[in-house]
């Protein structure tokens, strides 16, 4: 009778390792991109059945994708001093566990996207855990230093699919929402990779820093931060977007450029977290301006 409590914390415990396989903190990124995706293809105020049910099923197929990307890694996120405390690295949940808990979570979302949004969205959703958790983890990730770029395309859709989540269509604010975050990936992502570069080299994976060195990762950087500043303008191109907008989108895009110039002039780790720090406060507030500029 005593055995209770214990077996009650062994749950709690085994509940949060499963959870802790979806990366929470990138799930709610995903949503959030979602959210601001489905609030701008709409005029008033989205329907809450679309609005729940998709964001749900946006978020269940992210954490799918994620937890199949730890089950393909395992491997190599134990030799990383960023990763080895991941429960599939430390060898507490089992391969097959996961990849039935990936299964459902995937099943789950998908149903909920058919029932309650539209097939669109469900299919280019489904497609965006397929693009994730197998052609760029199975397939690009050990295979090419172009990796986050090409593969960058999966991580970029939240926003275009909560617009067809609404929309029932994809059409020009839907792609440069995908564009926004599709140039954002390869700095953001490298910044991380250039203080992370020794774990990186223990994993055998072929990343920028690895392949090419720093300073070729650097200029990569302030390159894709330039051709970021330009594509965090088209909303205003194409009108979906005014002066608001255009101001924050200078504002942050000229901090984050400045960040870049700094890192390549004159590079330390230190420097190198606080741009990848910024480049992810830089993508939640550019899509807070956009929300903004919608209402106003």
């Amino acid at each position: 009778m005593y055995a209770q409590p214990t077996q009650r914390v062994d749950l709690r415990h085994l509940v949060e390792q499963y959870v802790a396989l979806t990366k929470p903190r990138i799930v709610l990124l995903a949503a959030f991109c979602a959210l601001i995706g489905m609030l701008l293809a709409s005029e008033g105020m989205v329907p809450w059945r679309i609005l729940v049910f998709g964001t749900l099923g946006i978020s269940l197929l992210a954490g799918a994708g994620f937890a199949f990307n730890c089950l393909v890694e395992r491997s190599i996120d134990a030799k990383m001093a960023r990763t080895r405390a991941r429960p599939l690295a430390r060898g507490e949940i089992s391969a097959g566990g996961t990849l039935l808990f990936s299964g459902v979570l995937g099943g789950v979302g998908s149903a909920l996207l058919y029932a309650f949004v539209n097939s669109l969205t469900m299919w280019l959703t489904l497609a965006t855990f397929v693009g994730y958790a197998v052609i760029y983890t199975v397939i690009l990730k050990p295979a090419t230093p172009q990796n986050i770029v090409i593969g960058g395309a999966s991580g970029a859709m939240p926003p275009l699919l909560g617009w067809t989540a609404v929309a029932n269509e994809i059409s020009a604010p839907a792609i440069v929402l995908f564009l926004i975050i599709f140039v954002w990936t390869p700095p953001h992502f490298w910044a991380l990779a250039l203080y992370r570069v020794e774990d990186y080299r223990k994993s055998g994976l072929p990343m920028l820093p690895v392949t090419h060195g720093s300073e070729f990762t650097r200029l990569n950087i302030l390159l894709y931060t330039v051709l970021l500043l330009a594509t965090s303008v088209l909303p205003v191109v194409i009108g979906m977007s005014g002066m608001f907008y255009l101001v924050c989108a200078l504002a942050l895009g000229g901090l984050f450029t400045w960040y870049a110039w700094m890192l390549w002039r004159d590079y330390s780790d230190a420097l190198s977290r606080k741009t990848f720090g910024y480049s992810i406060f830089y993508l939640a507030a550019l899509f807070g301006a956009l929300l903004i500029d919608h209402y106003l």
